[in-house]
């Protein structure tokens, strides 16, 4: 670190998104956060793909450095760039926030700092998710990366935040260099109309429900399917619309196909017609992992919170990642496991429980108050000015600043 702050002003932090940001929650969650710890006091440069320059997207900077459409090469490309970004940017930043895929790239760097004296920012590698299961040989190599990853930043990294305190113990981050935890959020403000604008459904008017993400098979979208359709043969009334794009998509419009036309699957949709998706339905539904499946267990669901922002019921299995958030909230219904069996239970009281919807979606609004990004942005501020704090008290860390 260059000099100790005395104050909260003019903290610098440099952090590396490795996507577009475009239309993507993935991309709204840096640019909320980014525009939180510029209201907190950090001067942030939020560096993303796209064409080279600055550009304003949702009303936050960004500077945007190219990569090639070539896999591997536009990757090293992209790197190359940031790097010598940080070199430019060297002796004015406190901390350079990182993800896994920059880890190799950025991490090494601390080898130079040592050389030139000490002088320099704190390298923070933040953990948000992990890498898809290996469903080909591409998924397979980024798996093997991602474990490279943390095993270089568990040895070399000066700080590391997480998503979630479950996700710091899994990927076994040294408790010294745990900066902090952040969850996921949502910016309630793109759901306040939803709510109101909703109709209800009364006596036997069908009840409807969307997912909205990935179709992948572990979120166990195709029992439902069946579920539903074996509701509605016992005198039940639902319709599901399931909106995404995955490797699991024609399975899903298989069991579609089979559950009548109560059941459809839509293509994705950018992420600001999402409030307009959600606010014809009357229940959401969130993935559907097993309780068990470890991947869940250590995230924090985005969609879980646009769902209770836009006052909506959630469908969901007794995993931690949910139970954490929902557990006796009194807006969830839960199935015990993602079989059809217990699916179709937890559909039979979603029916029971018709009358209490919109006030159980009451209940799931307000909780999504205490989840939002401004939360978020003000979690991660705190570790990072606690790292920083704690780098500067650390005997260890003043000789190897003090050069």
């Amino acid at each position: 670190m260059n000099h100790p702050r005395q104050s909260s002003e003019d903290l610098r932090l440099v952090w590396v998104y490795n996507a577009p940001v475009v239309s993507t929650l993935a991309a709204t969650s840096r640019l909320a956060v980014t525009e939180g710890l510029r209201n907190a006091g950090w001067q942030v440069i939020l560096v993303a793909e796209g064409a080279a320059g600055r550009r304003c997207v949702r009303g936050v900077e960004v500077l945007c450095i190219p990569k090639p459409g070539v896999y591997l090469l536009g990757h090293c490309l992209f790197h190359l760039r940031l790097v010598a970004l940080l070199a430019q940017e060297w002796s004015n930043t406190d901390v350079v926030l990182f993800h896994q895929m920059s880890a190799p790239w950025i991490l090494p760097l601390r080898l130079i700092r040592r050389l030139i004296g000490g002088s320099g920012p704190m390298l923070v590698m933040d953990t948000r998710d992990v890498s898809q299961r290996p469903y080909d040989a591409r998924g397979r190599l980024r798996t093997m990366y991602y474990d490279f990853a943390h095993r270089l930043a568990n040895s070399w990294a000066d700080g590391q935040t997480a998503i979630t305190r479950r996700m710091a113990e899994w990927k076994q981050i040294p408790s010294d260099q745990l900066w902090g935890t952040w969850p996921s959020g949502v910016d309630a403000e793109d759901f306040l109309s939803v709510y109101a604008a909703r109709a209800w459904p009364s006596g036997r008017e069908p009840i409807h429900m969307v997912y909205v993400g990935a179709l992948l098979p572990e979120r166990n979208l195709v029992p439902l399917c069946h579920a539903v359709h074996q509701a509605n043969t016992r005198q039940m009334a639902f319709s599901l619309e399931v909106v995404g794009d995955g490797p699991h998509r024609s399975a899903l419009e298989q069991a579609a196909q089979q559950a009548g036309e109560r059941v459809r699957v839509v293509p994705a949709v950018p992420h600001h017609q999402v409030p307009a998706l959600l606010a014809e339905a009357h229940v959401g539904v969130v993935s559907l992992p097993d309780p068990g499946d470890q991947k869940f267990r250590v995230s924090s669901p985005i969609k879980l919170f646009e769902y209770m922002a836009a006052g909506l019921p959630i469908l969901a299995t007794r995993n931690v990642c949910y139970t954490d958030v929902m557990d006796s909230r009194g807006f969830a219904f839960w199935s015990e496991s993602a079989s059809v069996e217990d699916l179709f239970a937890a559909l039979c009281n979603v029916w029971r429980g018709r009358g209490a919807l919109k006030d159980m979606g009451f209940k799931a609004a307000a909780v999504a108050s205490q989840w939002t990004w401004t939360e978020s942005a003000r979690r991660l501020d705190g570790s990072l000015r606690g790292g920083l704090d704690s780098a500067y008290l650390a005997p260890s860390r003043v000789s190897e600043y003090s050069g």
